[in-house]
């Protein structure tokens, strides 16, 4: 198995070549190949998905296509991490640009978050630590070693609420909305949620402050959903007082406390498949859903809340270029930019993924 850098001649093809190439490699690699697409990804690559979702939705479905012997992930490198760690022995999944990362995931490097534990133990701070889906598998490693689990935006409050049975804090990491968003959601006031910043000596906290935090919470974000502000809400009510604010709860609290509704991704998609024709929405969430959904719903009016140019860059490095070199390769035989994920590390992450689906 290689990796290797997209060739030239790719670059140069038009979109209709691109779009009639990819469609034959398909053809010929049949049931062997499943191409998975995430909601965020570009319509130019979601054209050709077989099946789209969210990140643990696509690890879960790749994993059950038996059939499937090579899963295409066109997503970033923690969703590939993800299906790899959930595939059948006999798979393998491919990420057909390794550049492909998550600035999320990035703001909590394994060795930080790892010093960050022992300074925990070395002070006699009892939590218990949930990583959000959102992280490298060493996080997911990190938790399943230490009796935390996974959680996913869907099923935060619910994986909060179970670590919480469990000690009286909690360690979350990398995206601090997310995990503050949860706490309020459950009633934990700001004053009881502190945040760790990895930069500082002993994150920036005083002993006084992590015996008085519920939540210790990651100095971490998206780089998209932190785009959308208060005033962008306030100015979508001035223009439109009938508008729904719909948004992701990775936006900044004050963005979830001024808005309608809340939810993941796949919440969103389900609201606004629900809602009356003829309703108007502002959606905090990537621009390329917002407009998938908008011209899916037509008969109702759907917008980003923010005008600004809100996507995810790292996603919109898996091009059609990429996606077409990969097949290719995997028509000649050659496997480009596999996804392992070694052994020690999947043990790990594995257990901390079931906890999460044994709460459910």
């Amino acid at each position: 198995m290689s990796v290797r850098t997209v060739p030239e001649p790719y670059l140069a093809l038009d979109d209709e070549v691109l779009d009639s190439r990819i469609r034959a490699a398909k053809e010929e690699l049949g049931s062997s190949t499943v191409i998975l697409g995430h909601h965020y990804q570009r319509d130019d690559v979601i054209a050709h998905a077989d099946v789209t979702g969210d990140s643990f939705k696509l690890a879960r479905l790749g994993a059950a296509r038996t059939d499937a012997t090579y899963i295409v992930f066109c997503g970033v490198h923690f969703m590939a991490e993800s299906a790899d760690i959930l595939r059948a022995p006999r798979q393998t999944v491919v990420l057909p640009d390794l550049n492909a990362g998550c600035s999320m995931a990035d703001m909590a490097p394994t060795e930080d978050v790892l010093l960050a534990g022992e300074t925990l133990d070395r002070l006699g701070v009892r939590t218990v630590p949930v990583t959000y889906m959102n992280s490298t598998a060493e996080l997911k490693a990190f938790c399943g070693d230490r009796g935390g689990a996974v959680c996913t935006s869907s099923n935060a409050k619910a994986i909060f609420e179970w670590a919480f049975q469990r000690e009286p804090k909690i360690f979350f990491f990398p995206d601090e909305h997310l995990g503050r968003n949860t706490g309020l959601a459950l009633g934990i006031p700001l004053a009881s949620m502190v945040v760790w910043d990895p930069a500082k000596e002993s994150g920036g906290l005083t002993r006084e402050d992590l015996e008085r935090a519920r939540v210790i919470l990651w100095k971490g974000c998206c780089s998209v959903h932190t785009k959308f502000q208060l005033r962008h809400v306030e100015e979508r009510r001035r223009e439109d007082p009938g508008v729904r604010i719909l948004v992701h709860p990775e936006v900044p609290y004050e963005v979830v406390q001024a808005a309608d509704e809340v939810g993941s991704t796949e919440h969103i998609i389900h609201v606004l498949e629900k809602a009356p024709a003829g309703s108007r929405w502002a959606v905090g969430t990537e621009y390329h859903l917002v407009n998938r959904l908008a011209r899916r719903h037509a008969d109702k009016k759907i917008s980003i809340l923010s005008k600004d140019f809100c996507l995810c860059a790292t996603m919109y490095r898996i091009s059609p270029q990429n996606l077409l070199w990969a097949l290719e390769n995997l028509l000649e035989g050659n496997v480009v930019n596999a996804i392992r994920v070694p052994e020690n590390v999947k043990r790990g992450a594995r257990v901390a993924l079931d906890r999460m689906l044994q709460v459910g």
